[in-house]
């Protein structure tokens, strides 16, 4: 809509339990839900309801391919242009997407949240603000391994075999090296106070400027 200013899209990459959805749920409560729409990238893994459990279960979810990556582009042009759009749901203890969606409405803000998201090119060509949450791995290994087991339906030898074979590995390929994109690097994520308080500054004058 040519009488809106172009909302302002901000990424938040980290690894696998590194805080990023804490980052992402500090900026919402500061700057306010109804300014922000919220996009997971973990919502656009690839359809796989034609493969059978155990080919689904095989697959590499820790590399880029894995994503429907165009997808979730296609949707932050359009929330740009002050679109609505309806986002995947996915079914994580089935690996793959239910037939349901959530309808997010067009914001002043676009926040884009996801382990590979500074991995994508096209992607990271979108963001105004590049966010890195930095955190140890032994950390993030135990916040992946207690929140696998809660909300994902895994067992311990499930979630520790899957991070040797295939999580640390592409952490180590694709995660860790797309931190030099960032603008931002913040050590322990949405604890780190002082680094939360310049990035909401730092949206607040965006925000002021697009008035």
């Amino acid at each position: 809509m040519a009488d809106k200013p172009t909302p302002i899209v901000i990424g938040i990459a980290g690894g696998t339990g590194s805080g990023k959805t804490t980052v992402a749920n500090g900026i919402l409560n500061r700057v306010g839900k109804d300014r922000i729409a919220y996009l997971p990238h973990d919502a656009y893994y690839r359809d796989l309801h034609d493969l059978p459990y155990e080919q689904r279960a095989a697959i590499n979810f820790d590399h880029p391919d894995s994503l429907e990556s165009e997808l979730m582009i296609k949707h932050v042009l359009q929330l740009k242009q002050w679109k609505s759009v309806d986002i995947p749901i996915y079914d994580f203890s089935i690996h793959t997407r239910t037939n349901k969606t959530i309808h997010v409405q067009a914001h002043p803000v676009i926040i884009v949240e996801g382990i590979l998201i500074f991995a994508e090119p096209e992607l990271r060509k979108i963001f105004d603000v590049k966010i890195f949450v930095d955190t140890d791995p032994d950390i993030r290994f135990i916040r992946r391994l207690e929140r696998d087991i809660a909300e994902r339906g895994r067992t311990t030898d499930m979630v520790i075999h899957q991070y040797l074979s295939t999580v640390r590995p592409m952490h180590l390929d694709f995660v860790e090296p797309s931190k030099r994109y960032a603008d931002v690097i913040i050590p322990e994520g949405g604890l780190n106070e002082v680094a939360m308080d310049m990035i909401i500054a730092r949206i607040e004058a965006l925000l002021q400027k697009n008035q």
